[in-house]
């Protein structure tokens, strides 16, 4: 039966965006190699990043005198106590953190920005191979990404401080509970915010190859998109990370089960158990991040379809 365009377009922009997402994530799990290739690219970086992480750090653990802060026999059966060994225990660890983060940060975030830019072309390619390959935008655009995201975790580290300072320091007895309360909402805040504004910087690498136009043009590009386009994605990107939060939760339920039963469990068992659960949680989250991609490709071509029957005609 044909399609009638001026329906389809009628039915875009009566479906809500979360009610096509279902469709979305129905159509990825029968696309299992756009997930493939998700997962692949992801852990090119990541296996490597995580080693050379494991091996600073234990430079870092290995130089740090920690014997004097008594981490070693930290407990929190006495609240301020552990607090204190914490605050010393960071204190010496902060100048060799430092040290290292000045070269191994910059180190990560390019190659980051490289291998993602490489592996968002070929997903893309995989999806539509009418869609042109434009790596070198998408990597500059990722660089772009990773500053934001950069300066919220320096606001989020600015604002524990602050926080810290106002309810924990002072002539006063400390405010633990008014602390807490802070450094939740704070956080919470500020994921939310991130939510809600990172689509920009997730549309703009699709307009780079579905509009064909360079990083600048297409990030300026995506804070002026249709209110109706624009809405969509951000409910998907919001219920997104939302979806994200569940994960983590399901991941920390799933470490857990075990637990009453480490008694009759090896320790290896375990560790096996755990490595499993992480696993599963990093390819559950590519699997997402694949829809979230295929998701805005769909609602830009319906959306180009809307406006071409909605177009008068010459």
């Amino acid at each position: 039966m044909p399609v009638n365009p001026e329906a389809e377009a009628e039915l875009h922009a009566a479906v809500r965006g979360t009610q096509s997402l279902v469709h979305t994530l129905g159509g990825c799990w029968m696309r299992p190699s756009l997930v493939a290739l998700e997962v692949l690219w992801r852990w090119l970086f990541g296996i490597p990043a995580l080693w050379l992480l494991y091996r600073e750090g234990t430079k870092i653990l290995a130089a740090a005198p920690l014997e004097s802060t008594g981490i070693l026999q930290f407990t929190l059966q006495d609240p301020w106590k552990a607090a204190v060994v914490l605050s010393d225990t960071a204190a010496v660890l902060m100048p060799l953190v430092q040290r290292t983060a000045i070269w191994l940060v910059p180190l990560l975030a390019v190659a980051w920005a490289i291998v993602s830019g490489l592996g968002r072309t070929l997903v893309l390619r995989r999806y539509d191979r009418s869609l042109p390959a434009a790596p070198l935008s998408l990597i500059a655009l990722q660089l772009l990404r990773l500053i934001a995201l950069g300066a919220v975790f320096a606001g989020w580290f600015y604002g524990i401080q602050r926080a810290a300072n106002a309810t924990l320091s002072g002539s006063g007895e400390p405010n633990l509970l008014a602390y807490l309360v802070l450094v939740i909402c704070l956080s919470l805040g500020l994921f939310t915010l991130w939510s809600l504004a990172s689509w920009i910087f997730s549309v703009a690498p699709l307009l780079v190859v579905l509009e064909r136009r360079t990083a600048l043009s297409s990030l300026s590009r995506s804070v002026r998109l249709g209110r109706e386009f624009t809405g969509k994605l951000l409910e998907v990107n919001l219920v997104l990370g939302i979806v994200k939060l569940a994960l983590i939760v399901l991941a920390m339920v799933f470490s857990a089960t075990p637990l009453p039963f480490q008694s009759v469990m090896t320790e290896q068992a375990l560790h096996q158990w755990w490595i499993a659960v992480t696993l599963l949680y990093f390819v559950a989250n590519d699997f997402f991040q694949v829809a979230r991609l295929v998701s805005f490709i769909q609602f830009w071509v319906l959306a180009g379809r809307a406006g071409a029957t909605s177009s008068p005609s010459g």
